[in-house]
């Protein structure tokens, strides 16, 4: 069955006359190279069905088949059918990247990986192209788990590690030439055991460092592949989301971007996004996040180097082989099938919207966020998150909807198009998936979100004693390992609602500032999606100290601009 598999994807990809779209070949170019992330392979099922473990049916027609994570599993396979085929397509590209998460449950169900290795097997029969593999926290561990790392890299023995230069024994890590003057560092940044966490560790650090100034010294330049991500791509992502970058990322990124690396390419988060980091000694490192594969979007990258330049673009998956999907799977319905040949980058959307709602749903219980009975704060957020989840559930526009009910506190919300909070919330999760956001702080769907937020908080909290709010306030700050952000927190409070602020507002700062970094300050000059970065080639001008310096000014002016977001925003809430 492999083998006729790997047979029909060969024929597939050579016979193949779709064309798709690629930005401008330049003579200069060393290389192209294609990136896919998180594919998150599935064995696809004989009949669609829906998670057997979830708690409640997802009441959707269309998407009731949807998982909490929104990843569309049964069609994963032909997702990365039809990614490959493109890159068979395009001649300019000749490598092909993979930063972990290749299969789903990789780490128990060996079958997902073998099944992987064949389509990349056939897809480098077909075009003599070369794929590069490293491992994501799906993929393998040593934690009484079918898959072990050894098992990894023996599986996928033809897709890098044939080619490896240098390896680091324990892991899956090792570096292999791309063309004559770039050198890849695949770094396994996984931990051991734990599922998620990162397994960073200063051996791996310290090889990341050594194997990119001996490509240096070698006339080649180092380019970084790992799983986790290096530089921030949520507001203090360490703490928000810490097991989705590695540990002491800040002095990590300095050491690798003074070592030589200029570019870096992530996974895990999910989302496409790309971030600067100017290291002490002025040197520009870049990681770009790319999004799940098998996930709304549905995107990879396609990277173009020469000595001047860098050249990045956005691809879109927007159809498979519908015919090849059902004949696999049963018990999709006609007009399933209709939406996807429309457009599948719109039914993934779709599927994600529904999905994020069945996950966040899932997440605002007090046990799955962690917090305790006994803590200072458990009857509080127990009100808050009941009245949160039914304001999110009710129409915005209505008799009886979340505007009639703020009427009564003088605060009023935009007309939109959006049904609900959830519509909205989810909305925005997407956006930020598809990265460039274009949503402002100050526009409608963000006030609209955070007014809604305030209204909760004053229907529940209202009476509550200042006492009271400011121990909770201050708990989550701990709780959260906010605490040295603590002043941060107080300086923002006060120039948003000036000097004096009361308990209730000091909670809402406290419990909402952080997350809106995120949209108000993406502001690093480097475009998520579309871009030209400086080459390998160039070299700075600056000196160190003139660099300190701008990376101080720097600092200051996200400060002032994060405490003029906030009082906008506020001043809107409150008005």
């Amino acid at each position: 069955m492999k083998k006729f598999i790997s047979i029909l994807l060969t024929v597939v990809i050579v016979m193949s006359s779709l064309s798709v779209a690629v930005f401008a070949v330049d003579e200069k170019d060393d290389f192209k190279i294609a990136i896919a992330s998180d594919l998150h392979y599935n064995v696809p099922n004989e009949e669609l069905k829906g998670n057997p473990d979830q708690p409640f049916e997802i009441d959707d027609p269309i998407y009731w088949y949807a998982n909490r994570r929104a990843s569309m599993d049964d069609e994963s396979g032909f997702i990365i059918d039809e990614f490959l085929r493109q890159c068979a397509e395009d001649d300019s590209i000749e490598y092909v990247l993979i930063p972990g998460d290749l299969a789903d449950n990789g780490r128990v169900v060996v079958q997902e990986h073998l099944d992987v290795a064949e389509k990349f097997r056939a897809f480098e029969e077909a075009t003599g192209k070369s794929v590069f593999v490293i491992n994501g926290n799906h993929d393998a561990s040593l934690n009484n788990n079918d898959t072990t790392f050894e098992d990894f890299m023996t599986i996928y023995a033809d897709f890098g590690y044939d080619k490896a230069i240098d390896t680091l024994p324990g892991t899956c890590s090792y570096t292999a030439d791309l063309g004559e003057k770039y050198r890849l560092i695949a770094l396994d940044s996984c931990h051991a055991n734990y599922s998620t966490e990162d397994g960073m560790t200063t051996a791996k650090v310290n090889w990341v460092c050594d194997m990119a100034k001996k490509a240096t010294n070698e006339g080649r330049h180092p380019i970084l592949m790992m799983h986790h991500n290096l530089i921030d791509h949520l507001p203090m992502q360490r703490i928000i989301s810490r097991n989705f970058i590695v540990r002491n990322h800040l002095i990590t990124a300095d050491k690798f971007a003074n070592a030589g690396i200029k570019v870096v390419f992530s996974g895990h988060e999910h989302c496409s996004d790309a971030a600067v980091q100017i290291s002490s000694l002025g040197n520009k490192i870049y990681d770009f996040a790319t999004t799940a594969l098998s996930m709304y979007p549905l995107q990879y990258r396609v990277f173009a180097f020469n000595e001047d330049e860098i050249r990045y673009e956005a691809r879109t998956i927007d159809s498979i082989d519908t015919d090849a999907l059902t004949s696999t799977v049963k018990g999709y319905s006609e007009e399933q099938i209709a939406l996807m040949n429309a457009g599948l980058n719109a039914y993934a959307k779709g599927f994600l919207k529904v999905g994020v709602q069945y996950r966040l749903a899932l997440s605002l219980s007090l046990e799955k966020m962690g917090i305790e009975e006994g803590a200072i704060y458990y009857g509080l957020m127990e009100t808050v998150m009941g009245k949160l989840t039914s304001a999110l559930e009710t129409p915005f526009y209505g008799e009886g909807g979340i505007a009639q009910q703020m009427a009564k506190y003088g605060i009023t919300i935009p007309e939109s198009d959006y049904v609900n909070g959830w519509d909205l919330a989810t909305d925005l999760v997407s956006d930020h998936y598809a990265g460039e956001e274009h949503y402002s702080v100050y526009g409608d769907e963000v006030a609209i979100l955070l007014r809604t937020v305030a209204f909760v908080l004053r229907e529940e909290l209202g009476l509550l004693s200042g006492d009271t709010l400011t121990a909770s306030a201050d708990a989550m700050i701990k709780d959260n390992d906010l605490t040295s952000f603590k002043p941060e927190l107080a300086n923002i409070g006060e120039s948003v609602f000036g000097t004096g602020i009361t308990p209730l507002e000091y909670f809402v700062v406290s419990l909402v500032s952080p997350l809106l970094y995120k949209f108000a300050n993406d502001e690093d000059g480097v475009n998520d999606n579309y871009g030209t970065l400086e080459g390998y080639g160039t070299v700075t001008s600056k000196t160190q100290f003139e660099n300190v310096i701008e990376n101080i000014t720097n600092f200051f002016k996200k400060l002032k601009f994060y405490a003029e977001m906030m009082f906008t925003i506020f001043a809107k809430m409150w008005q």
